[in-house]
Protein backbone atom coordinates (compact mmCIF):
# COMPACT_ATOMS: atom_id res chain seq x y z
CA UNK A 1 0.00 0.00 0.00
CA UNK A 2 1.60 3.51 -0.55
CA UNK A 3 2.47 5.49 1.98
CA UNK A 4 0.37 8.99 2.29
CA UNK A 5 3.14 10.75 3.45
CA UNK A 6 5.74 13.74 3.31
CA UNK A 7 9.29 14.39 4.79
CA UNK A 8 9.48 17.63 6.62
CA UNK A 9 12.44 18.39 4.32
CA UNK A 10 10.25 17.59 0.93
CA UNK A 11 6.87 19.35 2.41
CA UNK A 12 6.02 22.06 -0.02
CA UNK A 13 4.62 25.32 2.00
CA UNK A 14 2.65 26.91 3.45
CA UNK A 15 2.33 24.30 6.28
CA UNK A 16 -0.96 23.93 8.45
CA UNK A 17 -1.19 22.57 11.91
CA UNK A 18 -4.26 20.41 12.16
CA UNK A 19 -5.69 18.67 15.45
CA UNK A 20 -9.11 16.55 15.83
CA UNK A 21 -10.50 16.60 19.35
CA UNK A 22 -12.58 12.99 19.03
CA UNK A 23 -14.35 10.96 21.21
CA UNK A 24 -11.52 8.73 22.15
CA UNK A 25 -8.24 10.81 21.58
CA UNK A 26 -6.82 14.68 20.97
CA UNK A 27 -4.88 14.19 17.47
CA UNK A 28 -2.61 16.64 15.93
CA UNK A 29 -0.49 16.62 12.89
CA UNK A 30 1.48 19.38 10.38
CA UNK A 31 0.19 19.07 6.61
CA UNK A 32 1.77 20.33 3.64
CA UNK A 33 0.37 22.21 1.12
CA UNK A 34 -0.52 19.58 -0.99
CA UNK A 35 -2.73 17.63 1.90
CA UNK A 36 0.34 15.21 2.39
CA UNK A 37 0.62 14.76 6.45
CA UNK A 38 4.48 15.74 7.26
CA UNK A 39 6.30 12.23 8.37
CA UNK A 40 6.85 11.64 11.84
CA UNK A 41 4.96 14.73 12.79
CA UNK A 42 1.88 13.72 14.74
CA UNK A 43 1.18 13.61 18.69
CA UNK A 44 -2.18 11.93 20.45
CA UNK A 45 -3.31 12.26 23.91
CA UNK A 46 -5.85 9.62 25.02
CA UNK A 47 -8.79 10.58 26.82
CA UNK A 48 -12.48 9.41 27.52
CA UNK A 49 -15.90 10.27 28.27
CA UNK A 50 -17.27 10.38 31.47
CA UNK A 51 -20.43 8.00 31.45
CA UNK A 52 -23.20 6.54 34.20
CA UNK A 53 -26.42 4.69 33.72
CA UNK A 54 -28.75 8.06 33.83
CA UNK A 55 -27.38 9.03 30.72
CA UNK A 56 -24.36 11.11 31.24
CA UNK A 57 -21.54 11.64 28.94
CA UNK A 58 -19.38 14.77 29.51
CA UNK A 59 -15.03 15.44 29.61
CA UNK A 60 -13.72 17.84 31.64
CA UNK A 61 -13.41 21.13 29.30
CA UNK A 62 -9.78 22.59 30.59
CA UNK A 63 -8.39 18.50 30.45
CA UNK A 64 -9.29 18.50 26.50
CA UNK A 65 -7.51 22.37 26.53
CA UNK A 66 -4.43 21.10 27.91
CA UNK A 67 -4.21 18.21 25.10
CA UNK A 68 -4.31 20.58 22.68
CA UNK A 69 -1.96 22.81 23.96
CA UNK A 70 0.17 19.80 24.90
CA UNK A 71 -0.02 19.29 20.63
CA UNK A 72 0.91 22.22 19.75
CA UNK A 73 4.13 21.91 22.14
CA UNK A 74 5.04 19.02 20.18
CA UNK A 75 4.22 19.95 16.62
CA UNK A 76 5.26 23.94 16.58
CA UNK A 77 8.94 23.87 16.84
CA UNK A 78 10.68 26.97 16.64
CA UNK A 79 12.32 26.48 13.44
CA UNK A 80 8.74 26.02 11.81
CA UNK A 81 8.23 29.95 12.29
CA UNK A 82 7.23 31.23 9.06
CA UNK A 83 6.38 27.93 7.97
CA UNK A 84 3.22 27.03 9.04
CA UNK A 85 0.60 29.00 8.25
CA UNK A 86 -2.70 28.19 9.46
CA UNK A 87 -3.82 26.46 12.74
CA UNK A 88 -7.30 24.26 12.15
CA UNK A 89 -9.19 22.11 14.94
CA UNK A 90 -12.34 20.16 14.78
CA UNK A 91 -13.99 18.68 17.15
CA UNK A 92 -17.12 15.95 17.70
CA UNK A 93 -19.94 17.51 17.14
CA UNK A 94 -22.55 18.97 19.42
CA UNK A 95 -20.51 19.64 22.55
CA UNK A 96 -21.71 22.49 24.83
CA UNK A 97 -19.75 24.28 27.74
CA UNK A 98 -21.21 26.92 30.00
CA UNK A 99 -18.59 30.04 30.92
CA UNK A 100 -18.36 32.68 33.43
CA UNK A 101 -17.45 36.54 31.58
CA UNK A 102 -13.96 35.38 32.16
CA UNK A 103 -13.95 32.63 29.82
CA UNK A 104 -13.88 30.13 33.35
CA UNK A 105 -15.83 27.01 32.27
CA UNK A 106 -18.97 26.68 34.99
CA UNK A 107 -20.10 23.05 33.41
CA UNK A 108 -18.22 20.12 32.47
CA UNK A 109 -18.50 19.84 28.42
CA UNK A 110 -21.46 18.40 27.18
CA UNK A 111 -21.47 15.45 24.34
CA UNK A 112 -23.74 14.75 21.98
CA UNK A 113 -23.77 11.28 23.54
CA UNK A 114 -25.38 12.76 27.00
CA UNK A 115 -29.00 11.86 26.71
CA UNK A 116 -30.15 13.29 30.48
CA UNK A 117 -32.10 16.03 28.53
CA UNK A 118 -34.73 13.45 27.12
CA UNK A 119 -37.71 14.49 29.26
CA UNK A 120 -37.20 17.83 28.04
CA UNK A 121 -37.04 16.34 23.92
CA UNK A 122 -40.30 14.60 24.69
CA UNK A 123 -41.53 17.70 25.96
CA UNK A 124 -40.60 20.08 23.51
CA UNK A 125 -42.17 17.52 20.62
CA UNK A 126 -45.31 18.04 22.56
CA UNK A 127 -44.91 22.41 22.53
CA UNK A 128 -43.37 22.59 18.82
CA UNK A 129 -44.36 21.45 15.67
CA UNK A 130 -41.38 19.03 15.43
CA UNK A 131 -41.04 19.15 11.72
CA UNK A 132 -41.11 22.57 11.06
CA UNK A 133 -38.24 22.90 13.08
CA UNK A 134 -36.42 20.65 11.50
CA UNK A 135 -37.33 21.83 8.05
CA UNK A 136 -36.20 25.71 9.87
CA UNK A 137 -32.82 24.41 11.23
CA UNK A 138 -31.94 21.60 9.51
CA UNK A 139 -32.62 19.62 13.11
CA UNK A 140 -34.96 17.12 15.20
CA UNK A 141 -35.42 17.59 18.34
CA UNK A 142 -33.32 15.31 20.54
CA UNK A 143 -30.69 14.69 23.30
CA UNK A 144 -27.94 15.43 20.92
CA UNK A 145 -28.79 18.74 20.28
CA UNK A 146 -29.41 22.13 22.45
CA UNK A 147 -32.76 23.53 22.51
CA UNK A 148 -33.31 20.24 24.89
CA UNK A 149 -30.06 20.55 26.66
CA UNK A 150 -30.06 24.03 27.67
CA UNK A 151 -33.86 23.88 28.79
CA UNK A 152 -32.82 21.22 31.00
CA UNK A 153 -29.53 22.97 32.48
CA UNK A 154 -32.81 25.27 32.76
CA UNK A 155 -35.17 23.52 34.73
CA UNK A 156 -32.57 21.25 36.70
CA UNK A 157 -30.10 23.90 37.59
CA UNK A 158 -31.13 27.55 37.12
CA UNK A 159 -28.74 28.68 39.32
CA UNK A 160 -26.20 27.54 37.33
CA UNK A 161 -27.53 28.51 34.38
CA UNK A 162 -28.25 32.38 34.86
CA UNK A 163 -24.38 32.42 36.20
CA UNK A 164 -23.35 31.01 32.63
CA UNK A 165 -22.55 34.20 30.73
CA UNK A 166 -21.57 32.13 27.48
CA UNK A 167 -22.42 29.29 25.99
CA UNK A 168 -19.57 27.79 23.91
CA UNK A 169 -18.57 24.57 22.30
CA UNK A 170 -15.71 22.77 23.42
CA UNK A 171 -13.47 23.84 19.91
CA UNK A 172 -14.74 27.62 20.51
CA UNK A 173 -13.38 27.24 24.43
CA UNK A 174 -9.86 25.51 23.39
CA UNK A 175 -9.24 28.43 20.86
CA UNK A 176 -10.48 31.26 22.99
CA UNK A 177 -8.47 29.81 26.08
CA UNK A 178 -4.91 29.21 23.37
CA UNK A 179 -5.64 32.20 21.64
CA UNK A 180 -8.10 35.11 23.78
CA UNK A 181 -10.62 35.18 21.01
CA UNK A 182 -12.70 32.63 19.42
CA UNK A 183 -15.71 32.27 16.78
CA UNK A 184 -18.03 29.30 16.05
CA UNK A 185 -17.62 27.48 12.46
CA UNK A 186 -20.41 27.03 10.71
CA UNK A 187 -20.92 23.81 10.70
CA UNK A 188 -20.46 23.84 14.62
CA UNK A 189 -23.01 25.73 14.78
CA UNK A 190 -25.52 24.42 12.63
CA UNK A 191 -24.72 21.14 14.83
CA UNK A 192 -26.39 22.92 17.45
CA UNK A 193 -29.62 22.76 16.47
CA UNK A 194 -29.92 26.39 16.68
CA UNK A 195 -29.08 27.42 13.97
CA UNK A 196 -31.27 28.68 10.48
CA UNK A 197 -30.23 26.49 7.82
CA UNK A 198 -30.97 28.90 4.75
CA UNK A 199 -29.68 32.07 5.86
CA UNK A 200 -26.94 30.15 8.28
CA UNK A 201 -27.63 32.96 11.26
CA UNK A 202 -28.88 31.69 14.85
CA UNK A 203 -32.73 30.70 14.72
CA UNK A 204 -34.17 33.51 17.40
CA UNK A 205 -37.54 30.86 17.70
CA UNK A 206 -35.32 28.40 18.68
CA UNK A 207 -32.77 30.26 21.18
CA UNK A 208 -36.00 31.56 22.85
CA UNK A 209 -36.85 27.86 23.47
CA UNK A 210 -33.95 27.51 25.04
CA UNK A 211 -34.07 30.17 27.32
CA UNK A 212 -31.03 32.19 25.50
CA UNK A 213 -29.89 35.24 23.37
CA UNK A 214 -27.42 35.26 20.70
CA UNK A 215 -24.93 37.61 23.08
CA UNK A 216 -24.70 34.29 24.87
CA UNK A 217 -23.34 32.95 21.72
CA UNK A 218 -20.18 32.90 19.52
CA UNK A 219 -20.32 34.76 15.86
CA UNK A 220 -20.52 32.37 13.37
CA UNK A 221 -17.80 32.16 11.04
CA UNK A 222 -17.31 30.36 7.42
CA UNK A 223 -14.56 28.58 7.32
CA UNK A 224 -12.61 30.78 5.02
CA UNK A 225 -12.89 33.23 7.53
CA UNK A 226 -10.02 33.23 9.91
CA UNK A 227 -9.98 34.50 13.23
CA UNK A 228 -8.24 38.35 14.03
CA UNK A 229 -6.26 39.53 16.90
CA UNK A 230 -5.05 36.65 17.29
CA UNK A 231 -1.78 36.17 20.09
CA UNK A 232 -0.20 32.79 21.13
CA UNK A 233 2.76 31.35 23.44
CA UNK A 234 3.94 29.66 20.47
CA UNK A 235 6.55 31.94 18.18
CA UNK A 236 6.52 29.38 15.56
CA UNK A 237 2.91 30.53 15.28
CA UNK A 238 3.51 34.20 15.21
CA UNK A 239 2.15 34.77 11.31
CA UNK A 240 -0.32 31.53 11.85
CA UNK A 241 -3.89 32.06 11.04
CA UNK A 242 -6.13 30.39 13.38
CA UNK A 243 -9.53 28.91 11.55
CA UNK A 244 -13.21 28.54 13.41
CA UNK A 245 -13.63 25.43 14.80
CA UNK A 246 -15.58 22.80 12.46
CA UNK A 247 -17.01 19.63 12.91
CA UNK A 248 -15.44 16.42 12.65
CA UNK A 249 -18.31 15.15 10.32
CA UNK A 250 -17.70 17.65 7.96
CA UNK A 251 -13.66 17.37 8.29
CA UNK A 252 -14.38 13.58 7.87
CA UNK A 253 -15.83 13.98 4.34
CA UNK A 254 -13.90 16.39 3.28
CA UNK A 255 -10.43 14.70 4.28
CA UNK A 256 -11.84 11.21 2.25
CA UNK A 257 -12.27 13.05 -0.93
CA UNK A 258 -15.25 13.71 -1.30
CA UNK A 259 -16.58 16.93 -2.73
CA UNK A 260 -19.75 17.03 -4.29
CA UNK A 261 -23.43 15.55 -4.18
CA UNK A 262 -22.44 12.30 -6.15
CA UNK A 263 -20.10 11.35 -3.30
CA UNK A 264 -21.36 9.64 -0.45
CA UNK A 265 -19.57 9.30 2.33
CA UNK A 266 -19.99 6.53 5.28
CA UNK A 267 -17.90 6.95 8.62
CA UNK A 268 -17.10 4.60 11.01
CA UNK A 269 -15.49 5.32 14.80
CA UNK A 270 -16.67 5.72 18.10
CA UNK A 271 -19.87 6.79 16.57
CA UNK A 272 -21.16 6.95 12.84
CA UNK A 273 -22.29 8.78 10.32
CA UNK A 274 -23.63 8.54 6.42
CA UNK A 275 -23.06 12.25 5.00
CA UNK A 276 -22.98 13.88 1.56
CA UNK A 277 -22.44 17.43 0.59
CA UNK A 278 -25.23 19.28 -1.61
CA UNK A 279 -26.07 22.84 -2.03
CA UNK A 280 -27.12 24.89 1.30
CA UNK A 281 -30.74 25.37 -0.20
CA UNK A 282 -31.55 21.79 0.70
CA UNK A 283 -35.56 21.11 -0.50
CA UNK A 284 -37.78 18.97 1.81
CA UNK A 285 -36.31 17.38 4.27
CA UNK A 286 -36.75 13.73 4.93
CA UNK A 287 -37.79 13.53 8.63
CA UNK A 288 -35.05 10.66 9.21
CA UNK A 289 -32.44 13.07 8.10
CA UNK A 290 -29.95 16.46 9.37
CA UNK A 291 -29.17 19.31 6.91
CA UNK A 292 -26.38 21.02 8.74
CA UNK A 293 -25.23 24.01 6.90
CA UNK A 294 -21.43 24.25 6.45
CA UNK A 295 -20.07 27.19 4.40
CA UNK A 296 -21.59 29.83 2.51
CA UNK A 297 -22.73 27.92 -0.32
CA UNK A 298 -23.14 24.27 1.00
CA UNK A 299 -24.83 21.62 3.89
CA UNK A 300 -24.32 17.66 4.57
CA UNK A 301 -27.27 15.80 4.21
CA UNK A 302 -27.05 12.41 6.22
CA UNK A 303 -27.80 10.80 9.27
CA UNK A 304 -25.36 9.66 12.63
CA UNK A 305 -25.04 6.53 14.53
CA UNK A 306 -24.20 6.69 18.16
CA UNK A 307 -23.40 3.17 18.64
CA UNK A 308 -20.15 1.90 16.01
CA UNK A 309 -16.61 1.09 17.30
CA UNK A 310 -18.38 1.90 20.73
CA UNK A 311 -20.85 -1.10 20.02
CA UNK A 312 -17.36 -2.87 19.21
CA UNK A 313 -15.49 -2.23 22.30
CA UNK A 314 -18.49 -3.25 24.51
CA UNK A 315 -19.05 -6.24 22.53
CA UNK A 316 -15.80 -7.42 23.62
CA UNK A 317 -15.50 -6.22 26.53
CA UNK A 318 -19.24 -7.78 27.78
CA UNK A 319 -18.79 -10.81 26.07
CA UNK A 320 -15.30 -11.49 26.78
CA UNK A 321 -14.43 -12.46 23.20
CA UNK A 322 -10.12 -12.65 24.22
CA UNK A 323 -10.37 -15.98 22.11
CA UNK A 324 -12.65 -14.63 18.79
CA UNK A 325 -11.59 -12.74 16.06
CA UNK A 326 -14.58 -10.19 15.72
CA UNK A 327 -13.58 -9.42 12.05
CA UNK A 328 -13.36 -13.66 10.89
CA UNK A 329 -17.41 -13.51 12.80
CA UNK A 330 -18.30 -10.83 10.56
CA UNK A 331 -16.25 -12.25 7.03
CA UNK A 332 -18.45 -15.55 7.79
CA UNK A 333 -21.41 -16.66 5.41
CA UNK A 334 -25.24 -15.44 6.53
CA UNK A 335 -26.81 -17.22 9.03
CA UNK A 336 -30.90 -16.97 9.82
CA UNK A 337 -30.34 -17.78 13.52
CA UNK A 338 -28.27 -14.75 13.87
CA UNK A 339 -30.03 -12.54 16.53
CA UNK A 340 -31.49 -9.82 15.62
CA UNK A 341 -30.47 -6.23 17.47
CA UNK A 342 -31.08 -2.80 17.79
CA UNK A 343 -27.57 -1.33 18.80
CA UNK A 344 -28.77 1.56 20.87
CA UNK A 345 -26.59 1.56 23.57
CA UNK A 346 -26.43 5.00 24.23
CA UNK A 347 -29.65 6.08 22.05
CA UNK A 348 -30.69 6.56 18.54
CA UNK A 349 -30.32 9.63 16.35
CA UNK A 350 -31.04 8.75 13.06
CA UNK A 351 -33.66 7.65 11.46
CA UNK A 352 -35.69 7.95 14.68
CA UNK A 353 -34.52 10.50 17.01
CA UNK A 354 -35.42 8.30 20.01
CA UNK A 355 -33.03 9.74 22.39
CA UNK A 356 -33.92 6.95 25.29
CA UNK A 357 -33.59 4.17 23.05
CA UNK A 358 -31.57 1.35 24.52
CA UNK A 359 -30.09 -1.95 22.62
CA UNK A 360 -32.24 -4.62 22.52
CA UNK A 361 -31.28 -8.57 21.12
CA UNK A 362 -34.05 -11.22 20.70
CA UNK A 363 -33.92 -14.38 19.19
CA UNK A 364 -31.60 -15.82 21.92
CA UNK A 365 -31.19 -19.89 22.71
CA UNK A 366 -28.93 -22.29 24.73
CA UNK A 367 -27.17 -22.42 21.59
CA UNK A 368 -26.36 -18.66 20.78
CA UNK A 369 -23.19 -18.18 21.37
CA UNK A 370 -21.08 -14.89 22.29
CA UNK A 371 -20.04 -14.66 18.40
CA UNK A 372 -23.77 -15.37 17.20
CA UNK A 373 -24.55 -12.54 19.76
CA UNK A 374 -21.34 -9.63 18.36
CA UNK A 375 -22.36 -10.56 14.76
CA UNK A 376 -26.18 -9.35 15.75
CA UNK A 377 -24.84 -6.55 16.93
CA UNK A 378 -22.76 -5.35 14.12
CA UNK A 379 -25.54 -6.62 11.76
CA UNK A 380 -27.71 -4.21 13.51
CA UNK A 381 -25.17 -1.48 12.78
CA UNK A 382 -24.95 -1.98 9.88
CA UNK A 383 -28.35 -2.16 9.15
CA UNK A 384 -29.09 1.24 10.90
CA UNK A 385 -26.42 2.53 8.18
CA UNK A 386 -28.79 1.19 5.24
CA UNK A 387 -31.73 2.75 7.22
CA UNK A 388 -29.79 6.31 6.77
CA UNK A 389 -29.03 5.44 2.88
CA UNK A 390 -32.50 4.54 2.02
CA UNK A 391 -33.64 7.98 3.67
CA UNK A 392 -31.54 9.74 1.20
CA UNK A 393 -32.48 8.28 -2.20
CA UNK A 394 -35.64 9.64 -1.19
CA UNK A 395 -34.40 13.01 -2.70
CA UNK A 396 -30.86 11.68 -3.90
CA UNK A 397 -30.16 9.22 -6.76
CA UNK A 398 -28.69 5.95 -5.01
CA UNK A 399 -24.97 6.67 -4.74
CA UNK A 400 -22.94 5.08 -7.40
CA UNK A 401 -20.41 4.61 -4.93
CA UNK A 402 -20.00 4.65 -1.32
CA UNK A 403 -16.29 5.93 0.10
CA UNK A 404 -15.54 4.59 3.84
CA UNK A 405 -13.72 6.26 6.26
CA UNK A 406 -12.57 6.05 10.31
CA UNK A 407 -10.72 3.88 12.27
CA UNK A 408 -13.32 1.10 12.73
CA UNK A 409 -13.47 0.34 8.88
CA UNK A 410 -9.63 -0.31 8.95
CA UNK A 411 -10.10 -2.42 11.83
CA UNK A 412 -13.58 -4.22 10.91
CA UNK A 413 -13.08 -4.11 7.23
CA UNK A 414 -15.64 -7.13 7.12
CA UNK A 415 -18.08 -4.13 8.14
CA UNK A 416 -17.74 -2.79 4.96
CA UNK A 417 -18.93 -6.30 3.39
CA UNK A 418 -21.93 -5.48 5.90
CA UNK A 419 -22.83 -2.16 4.50
CA UNK A 420 -22.34 -3.24 1.05
CA UNK A 421 -24.75 -6.41 1.34
CA UNK A 422 -27.22 -4.38 3.02
CA UNK A 423 -27.10 -1.27 0.52
CA UNK A 424 -26.48 -2.66 -2.56
CA UNK A 425 -23.90 -0.59 -3.42
CA UNK A 426 -20.27 -0.78 -3.44
CA UNK A 427 -17.99 0.24 -1.00
CA UNK A 428 -14.56 1.92 -1.42
CA UNK A 429 -12.28 1.77 2.09
CA UNK A 430 -10.37 5.29 1.90
CA UNK A 431 -7.24 3.74 3.36
CA UNK A 432 -5.41 7.25 4.58
CA UNK A 433 -5.05 7.44 8.49
CA UNK A 434 -7.09 10.21 10.50
CA UNK A 435 -9.13 10.82 7.22
CA UNK A 436 -10.94 13.41 10.01
CA UNK A 437 -7.36 15.26 10.50
CA UNK A 438 -6.86 15.40 7.00
CA UNK A 439 -10.23 16.85 5.97
CA UNK A 440 -9.66 19.92 9.07
CA UNK A 441 -5.87 21.11 7.13
CA UNK A 442 -7.80 21.05 3.61
CA UNK A 443 -10.49 23.09 5.04
CA UNK A 444 -8.07 25.81 5.99
CA UNK A 445 -5.80 25.53 2.82
CA UNK A 446 -8.69 26.56 0.63
CA UNK A 447 -8.04 29.37 2.11
CA UNK A 448 -4.13 28.93 2.43
CA UNK A 449 -3.07 27.73 -0.63
CA UNK A 450 -5.77 27.50 -2.93
CA UNK A 451 -4.01 27.26 -6.45
CA UNK A 452 -1.94 24.20 -5.16
CA UNK A 453 -2.98 20.64 -6.28
CA UNK A 454 -4.15 18.34 -3.33
CA UNK A 455 -2.82 14.77 -2.98
CA UNK A 456 -6.00 12.20 -3.69
CA UNK A 457 -6.28 9.86 -0.25
CA UNK A 458 -5.26 6.43 -1.35
CA UNK A 459 -8.00 3.87 -1.28
CA UNK A 460 -8.53 -0.09 -1.10
CA UNK A 461 -10.09 -2.44 -3.18
CA UNK A 462 -13.71 -1.91 -3.59
CA UNK A 463 -15.77 -3.86 -1.51
CA UNK A 464 -18.91 -5.19 -4.10
CA UNK A 465 -22.28 -6.29 -2.70
CA UNK A 466 -23.16 -9.95 -2.58
CA UNK A 467 -26.44 -10.65 -4.78
CA UNK A 468 -27.12 -14.23 -2.76
CA UNK A 469 -27.71 -12.23 0.13
CA UNK A 470 -29.47 -9.78 -0.90
CA UNK A 471 -32.69 -11.39 -0.16
CA UNK A 472 -31.06 -12.07 3.64
CA UNK A 473 -30.59 -8.81 4.53
CA UNK A 474 -34.21 -7.13 3.07
CA UNK A 475 -35.21 -9.59 5.35
CA UNK A 476 -33.89 -8.82 8.06
CA UNK A 477 -34.06 -5.11 7.22
CA UNK A 478 -38.06 -5.62 7.55
CA UNK A 479 -37.26 -7.59 10.95
CA UNK A 480 -35.35 -4.82 12.04
CA UNK A 481 -38.14 -2.02 11.29
CA UNK A 482 -40.74 -3.92 12.86
CA UNK A 483 -38.82 -5.04 16.40
CA UNK A 484 -37.77 -1.10 16.03
CA UNK A 485 -41.74 -0.31 15.99
CA UNK A 486 -42.44 -2.80 18.77
CA UNK A 487 -39.98 -1.76 21.31
CA UNK A 488 -39.03 1.92 20.35
CA UNK A 489 -42.42 2.84 18.34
Amino acid sequence: MPSFTVDLKDAVDPLVLAVDVGSTASRGGLYDARGMPVDGMKHKVPHAFTTATDGTSVIEPLQVVDEVAAIIDVLARPELAGRIAGVALDTFASSLVGVDAAGEPLTPCYTYADSRCAPQVTALRAELDEAEVQQRTGTRLHSSYLPARLRWLRETEPRLFDEVARWLTLGELVVLRLTGTTAVGTSAAAWSGLLDRLSGTWDERMLAVAGISAAALSPVHHPDQPLTGVTTRWPALAAAAWFPVVTDGLAANIGTGASDARTVVASFATSGAVRVRVPAEVPELPSGLWAYRVDADHALLGGALNDVGRGASWLEATLRLDDVDLDGVLAAEVDPTTPMALPFLTGERSTGWAADARAVLVGLSAATTPAAIARGMLEGVALSYGRVVAELTRVAPLPEQILASGRMSQSLPHLLQLLADVTGVPVTPVTIKRSTLHGTALLALQTLAPDVERAAPTTAATVEPVAARADYYAERAERFAALYSAVVG
